[in-house]
């Protein structure tokens, strides 16, 4: 191997890109990742070692960076380059700083992206270039890469911007040889910057780019529409009112349909899927039907470039008009805007960002000549590269498909977690639902080739945000199906006393955004109480089981599978949601709150460096829930910026908390005087949160001060996030659909029988996809002593929180994100 100075240039770019986005964070699961070990170079030396890359070892390569308003993926980029020996610069205001050079394009330092996590926008600036759309603006560019030795290019951005930067790259070869003739660059150094490496990252609200299940920004954008929607629905239920609700999206309308899952619209209008000819009497009815069954409000989602089987726009006035002029309702609109555009970045979107921009600096290193431009892509939990212009070709045939009218290809080209979001959608929102008489529900629409059963539905363990959400999507996918639908107060000692009732329709009404547990849930598991809960079964003819919960859940799932050996009443299906803070659920990468939990982190974190950074010279040492899983305090510390964080799955002792305090009292030396240290609650029973602050206070002293922080129980509450209600949705549809067909593939002799080891599940989401996993096989991957899995893949994301926070360690990237191609991807990817 060769030594190379490499010296990585940053620039930020919104050319032909519509959208200014937030910057990033409800992540993913390998985020650095390539084939080789990247040590972090001696102290005083550029000097990337173990990288042969080029011919020359006096060749200088460059890695620059567009940013579209990402200013964690900015942050990573920075602080991974100056890790690996690099000089890292900034290009302010996107491609025509580029073409403009001189100061536009200014070094970058450690303490320059500090404090940037939490700041929406881009703090390096944007704007719109004429001139590189034309081939002189470009040569103006080539040139000035080429003076300060740049040969790769990190783009984040929309599409535009990205097949801009690939244009860039096919022409590059003649740029070198026009600039070569006319003199301004010399035969040496178009022989070093011979060739140009592109990596794309993609930031767009909209969520329009194909190959990638989320850009970054889009969930930022969520959480926005989502303030905005729960507060008109106080209004609007107050005042019995209709509102219409505009959001971006003039050529994808995934905003305007996860929002409309994640607040029980009544109605949602995409570019993708316009309504049938006889949309404005279906909508109508639609209305009427949900005023008749008791609810003072209609909420209905509009996205921007809504419009109908002819191509004709649907505005939101249009809506507004016909809903006054055929039912009277008092109805009003409101169009987002830019809010959408703005506000704090979302824990997902930084975490998003920080990832895709450490493999971004990944895959520019393993960058050679014949290396295809590439673009860093998130599938289910996994950063993945695809094709770069193989994305922007489908991104531009969903175009194409809807101006041609051809809407089911647009739908299938935008990939299978859309198709999915849409079904479930329909389900809930077209589907007429039971209409009760007295006591018997004449069921309008029943399933196809699916009986009517009784399935009861609880919570179980401590509560967390979406437990309703996914509560609501069960009762009303199974009572769509034709199947009674029983909730369960209070968990199995609730199942155990008999605090059943039957739910209807409008029983669940609303219960989408609002925190906590509705049904109630409790710790108790059903072992001590099983003839009890035998008895219930039989006395409710309870047919299967869903559980939404954490560790106690799963647990209670293992004790219900032990019993059947005992009650036979016991042998009926069940499957478990995974619903908890603390992630800790075997089977599943993520569970249904903990996004919630990791933002209410986020926000109080960032309030608290605020305080830190105008006081200075202070430690916040901040206690976080999650029992012995320590997902919540290592996320938080990416998302938030955090100098350290403890967690219990990997050990530290004494020489570590002082390794800690040391780097503090360097950091207090910088520009950057303030540190964030995270603790979760049962890292280590000796080195408590008292332990740990009265040793920085006491080590510290006369360099810094210190304070602490205990969150407690607020991570508990709260409504939830777009993430954990639109997840919580899907997770309670795919489980209902689930136990219909398992309990009528179990039906014998005119009765329930199940007792085979797939007939007790938890569905969880396994890197790409939801799959179903019986809670015996399971077993052999459960720490049962401290409530955990024995593997969890967040852990490979520890040594990016160390890196860049700073610390010297070795980055294992040896499991790297292949390059794939997009047709390959879409057929594995997430049906989440």
């Amino acid at each position: 191997m060769r030594k190379v100075e490499l010296h990585l240039k940053l620039f930020i770019s919104v050319i032909q890109s519509r959208q200014l986005v937030r910057t990033p964070q409800r992540t993913a699961e390998e985020a650095s990742t390539s084939s080789m070990l990247i040590q972090k170079p001696p102290s005083g030396t550029d000097a990337l070692k173990n990288l042969d890359t080029v011919d020359d070892p006096d060749t200088v390569e460059g890695i620059s960076i567009f940013a579209n308003g990402m200013n964690a993926a900015v942050r990573a980029v920075v602080r991974v380059g100056i890790y690996t020996g690099a000089r890292v610069f900034f290009v302010h205001e996107g491609y025509q700083g580029l073409v403009d050079g001189g100061d536009n394009i200014r070094e970058a330092t450690w303490e320059s992206v500090s404090m940037m996590l939490q700041l929406g926008g881009t703090v390096i600036g944007s704007a719109r270039c004429k001139d590189f759309r034309e081939r002189e603006g470009r040569l103006r560019a080539a040139h000035n890469l080429v003076k300060r030795g740049i040969t790769n290019l990190c783009v984040i951005g929309g599409d535009g911007s990205l097949t801009g930067a690939d244009t860039f790259r096919s022409e590059w070869s003649d740029l070198l040889s026009d600039l070569q003739k006319s003199g301004k660059i010399t035969a040496e150094e178009a022989t070093k910057s011979s060739y140009l490496n592109i990596v794309g990252l993609v930031g767009s609200i909209d969520n329009d780019f194909c190959g990638t299940d989320m850009t970054i920004g889009t969930d930022s954008a969520l959480h926005r529409i989502i303030e905005i929607v729960d507060a008109i629905t106080t209004t609007a239920q107050s005042h019995q009112r209709t509102f219409v609700l505009e959001v971006m999206g003039r050529h994808c309308g995934y905003l305007a349909l996860v929002t409309s899952l994640s607040c029980g619209a009544d109605w949602v209008f995409i570019p993708e899927c316009p309504p049938d000819d006889d949309w404005e009497e279906h909508l109508c009815r639609r209305l009427s039907e949900t005023r008749n069954r008791g609810s003072r409000l209609n909420i209905i989602i509009v996205a921007e470039g809504a419009i109908d089987k002819s191509g004709k726009s649907i505005s939101s006035e249009d809506i507004k008009n016909l809903v006054v002029k055929r039912l009277g309702y008092d109805t009003r609109v409101t169009v987002l805007g830019h809010v959408q555009r703005g506000g704090t970045p979302s824990a997902f979107d930084r975490i998003l960002g920080s990832r895709m921009g450490v493999e971004a600096v990944m895959a520019l290193l393993e960058g050679t000549p014949d290396t295809p431009a590439c673009v860093v892509s998130l599938s289910g939990n996994q950063a993945v590269r695809l094709p770069l212009m193989e994305c922007v070709q489908v991104t531009k045939d969903v175009t194409r498909a809807m101006n041609e009218r051809k809407f089911d290809e647009a739908m299938k080209l935008r990939g299978r977690s859309f198709m999915n979001n849409w079904e479930v959608y329909k389900l809930l929102a077209h589907v007429r639902p039971p209409v009760s008489k007295g006591k018997e529900a004449h069921v309008l629409f029943l399933w196809e080739n699916l009986g009517s059963y009784t399935v009861a539905v609880m919570n179980v363990g401590a509560p967390a945000a979406g437990m309703n959400a996914a509560v609501r999507s069960t009762v009303r996918i199974g009572l769509i199906q034709g199947n009674r639908v029983l909730v369960v107060h209070d968990g199995f000692e609730g199942l155990a006393k008999g605090q059943i009732e039957e739910a209807g329709w409008s029983y669940v009404g609303g219960w989408t955004g609002q925190g906590g547990s509705k049904l109630g849930t409790k710790r108790t598991l059903p072992k001590k109480s099983f003839e009890q809960i035998s008895a219930n079964i039989t006395k409710f003819n309870i047919q299967g089981l869903v559980l939404i919960g954490g560790f106690e859940a799963y647990t209670g799932g293992l004790e219900l599978m032990e019993g059947r050996k005992l009650y036979d009443e016991l042998c009926i299906p069940f499957v478990v949601i995974p619903a908890t803070v603390s992630n800790n659920v075997p089977g599943s990468d993520f569970s249904v709150g903990a996004d919630t939990a990791l933002n209410t982190i986020c926000m109080t974190c960032d309030r608290i460096k605020q305080s830190a950074a105008g006081t200075k010279r202070r430690v916040f040492i901040i206690e976080t829930m999650g029992g012995y899983c320590g997902y919540l305090a290592t996320m938080a510390g990416l998302a938030a910026g955090a100098d350290a964080a403890y967690i219990f799955e990997e050990p530290f002792t004494i020489r570590d908390l002082q390794v800690n305090v040391e780097h503090l009292v360097q950091k207090m030396k910088t520009t950057v005087k303030r540190g964030l240290v995270l603790r979760n609650e049962k890292c280590n029973e000796n080195y408590t949160t008292d332990f740990i602050f009265n040793l920085y206070s006491e080590e510290g002293k006369g360099v810094f001060d210190s304070r602490k922080n205990v969150l407690g129980h607020m991570q508990q509450g709260g409504s939830p996030t777009p993430f954990d209600r639109n997840f919580a949705t899907k997770m309670g549809a795919k489980a209902m659909n689930w136990m219909s067909g398992k309990i009528k593939e179990s039906y014998r002799n005119g009765r329930i029988f199940a007792n085979t080891p797939d007939s007790g599940c938890v569905l969880g989401m396994r890197k790409r996809a939801l799959v179903f996993q019986p809670v015996t096989e399971l077993k052999e991957q459960t720490d049962f002593e401290h409530r955990i899995p024995k593997e969890q893949w967040w852990l490979k994301l520890r040594p990016i929180l160390k890196i860049l926070a700073k610390y010297e360690i070795d980055l294992d990237t040896t499991e790297h994100a292949h390059l794939e191609h997009i047709s390959r991807k879409r057929s594995g990817e997430a049906n989440v």
